[in-house]
C-alpha cells in the first residue's frame, strides 16, 4: 500500500507527459527532511499580504484596511514525545490532554479573509505573546479590530507605534477613566499615553424560539472623532472581526477536515504547517483575482471549498502542463480556478455573523 507521500506524488505527476522517476516513500520522506522549513515558509512569505486593491467591496473602512488578529488553539498533532517536549502537556477538564495541541495566530484581511502574517507555537504561551511578534506587520493604511484578549497596555502601544488603528474590545473589569464625554454616547480617556475613545454598547441576539441573550461591550479606539466615526458605525463595523474565524473554519475543516497533522517531531510539524497556510493563501488569492472581476461583488461571498475542489481538478487532471506550452509561458491555473469560481458565485448576500 502506497503512504501518503506516494499518494500525494502520484497525484502531482498524473498529468506530465514525460516519463517521471517513482521515487519510494522513504526516499520522500527524506527528500522532505533535507528541505526543510525555511523553504516552504518563504514560498507563504511570498503569498502573504492582503489579496484585495483598496477599492474592493467590503475591504475598507474609510481609508483604512480592516484586519484582525486572533488565535486557534485547536489544531491536533500526534501524540509522539518530540511534539510533547515541544508544546507540554495542556490540562483539560479530565486531567491532562489526549494529544498536543499547536497554538496559531495570524493576521488577517477581515475583507478577504487572506493571510498577511501567521506565527505558531505552544499554547502555554498565550495568545498576547503571539500577536506581539505579528504587530511589526501592521501598517498605517490598518485597522484592526482584536477581542478583549488584546486589550494590554503593552499591545496598544504597539500597534499605535506602527501607526495603525485599532478597534480593539476590552473586559468589563476595566473601567478607563472618563476625560470628556461626547454628544454620541461615547467619551474620551487615557491608557498607556494614548488618547483613545471608549464605546459602550448592549449587544442583544434574539434566537429562533424567540428567547434573546446578550451583553455589554466596551470598544477602545483610537478613532477619537465621533462627527467621522459615529459610535454605532463602529458598533457595526466590530462584528468584521469575526471573519477570522471563517478564515480557521476553512484551515481546520475544509482543507484539514479536522485531521490531525502528520509529523511526529517539531521540525516536520513546522514544515507542514507552513506548506498548509501557503496553500490557503494562495486559493484565497485566486479567489480574490476572480471576484474582483465581477463589478462591485464582495469577495466573501466565494465560496472556498469550490475554490479547493477546482484546484485539486486542476493538479490531477490537466495533461502536459508544461510541455503543451511554448517556452516562457505558464499553464493557466489561476483562470481555471477563477473561472469554477465565478460561475459559483452566490446571488444572495451571506449574512455576517454577530
Amino acid at each position: 500500500m502506497a503512504g501518503p507521500a506516494r499518494l500525494v506524488w502520484t497525484k502531482l505527476v498524473a498529468g506530465l507527459a514525460a516519463p517521471v522517476a517513482e521515487p519510494s516513500e522513504k526516499a520522500l520522506r527524506d527528500l522532505r527532511r533535507r528541505i526543510g522549513s525555511a523553504p516552504v515558509r518563504r514560498l507563504f512569505e511570498v503569498l502573504a499580504g492582503p489579496p484585495a486593491q483598496p477599492t474592493t467591496p467590503g475591504v475598507s473602512y474609510r481609508r483604512w484596511r480592516t484586519v484582525a488578529f486572533d488565535g486557534c488553539s485547536s489544531l491536533i498533532v500526534p501524540s509522539h514525545e518530540r511534539n510533547w517536549s515541544w508544546l507540554g502537556r495542556p490540562a483539560s477538564r479530565l486531567g491532562e490532554a489526549g494529544y498536543p495541541r499547536l497554538m496559531l495566530m495570524t493576521l488577517c484581511e477581515t475583507g478577504t479573509r487572506g493571510l498577511i502574517a501567521a506565527a505558531f507555537g505552544p499554547v502555554a504561551r498565550g495568545e498576547t505573546y503571539y500577536a506581539q511578534q505579528l504587530a511589526p506587520d501592521l501598517t498605517p493604511d490598518m485597522l484592526l479590530l482584536a477581542d478583549r484578549a488584546f486589550h494590554t497596555n503593552d499591545l496598544l502601544t504597539q500597534v499605535a507605534r506602527q501607526g495603525a488603528q485599532f478597534l480593539v474590545r476590552c473586559t468589563s473589569r476595566r473601567h478607563p477613566p472618563v476625560l470628556t464625554l461626547l454628544p454620541d454616547g461615547s467619551y474620551l480617556t487615557r491608557v498607556a499615553g494614548l488618547v483613545l475613545r471608549v464605546i459602550e454598547a448592549e449587544i442583544r441576539t434574539r434566537a429562533a424560539d424567540g428567547s434573546t441573550f446578550g451583553e455589554t461591550y466596551r470598544l477602545l479606539t483610537t478613532l477619537t472623532d465621533h462627527r467621522t466615526d459615529p459610535a454605532h458605525q463602529l458598533v457595526r463595523l466590530y462584528h468584521e472581526r469575526w471573519e477570522i474565524e471563517c478564515a480557521y473554519l476553512a484551515l481546520r475543516h475544509t482543507l484539514l477536515k479536522g485531521r490531525v497533522l502528520r509529523s511526529k517531531d517539531p521540525a516536520g510539524l513546522t514544515q507542514e504547517l507552513w506548506g498548509l497556510l501557503a496553500l490557503y493563501q494562495a486559493l484565497r488569492s485566486v479567489t480574490v483575482t476572480a471576484m474582483e472581476t465581477r463589478y462591485c461583488t464582495d469577495p466573501d461571498r466565494a465560496s472556498f471549498i469550490i475554490a479547493l475542489e477546482a484546484a485539486r481538478d486542476t493538479v490531477a487532471v490537466i495533461t502536459g502542463p508544461i510541455a503543451g506550452h511554448s517556452p516562457g509561458t505558464q499553464a493557466d491555473l489561476v483562470g481555471h480556478i477563477g473561472t469554477r469560481r465565478s460561475r459559483a458565485t452566490s446571488t444572495r448576500p451571506r449574512l455576517r455573523p454577530a
